[in-house]
């Protein structure tokens, strides 16, 4: 399996619909245009032309940027791909000016991002809708 990574693609949201379908067990039909369009940057994994990964990198205008939806499709888990889509966000959003990378993650997930160089921050989160 041949994976082939690129920066900003644009996927249609046909593809990223069923990425995030099977990666997050939570079917969806949202439109994606509006938030990549806005993004400092994007990075998706393909394998034969198809999405298997995916992260994006979203940021206030300035010098702080954010790790945002890193997905792999089930089937392709555990072959390193989230890791380079995590190390490829981290060098495109250092080239593009950010000079700090944030990132919200759930407890399980704490040894990934710090293996990545991410450290533990105090942060704030409330939800706006159920």
């Amino acid at each position: 399996m041949t994976v082939e990574f690129r920066t900003d693609p644009y996927p249609d949201n046909e593809a990223l619909n069923a990425l995030w379908t099977a990666a997050w067990n939570e079917p969806t039909t949202r439109d994606f245009s509006l938030i990549l369009s806005r993004s400092l940057a994007h990075i998706g994994a393909f394998t034969g032309g198809r999405l298997v990964g995916f992260v994006n990198v979203a940021w206030d205008g300035g010098i702080h940027a954010f790790i945002l939806d890193t997905c792999v499709s089930p089937e392709f888990r555990r072959r390193g791909i989230a890791t380079s889509l995590v190390e490829r966000a981290t060098k495109v959003a250092r080239e593009r000016g950010a000079d700090w990378l944030h990132v919200d993650f759930e407890p399980h997930l704490a040894g990934f991002y710090r293996n990545l160089g991410f450290r533990a921050t105090e942060a704030g989160v409330i939800k706006l809708r159920d």
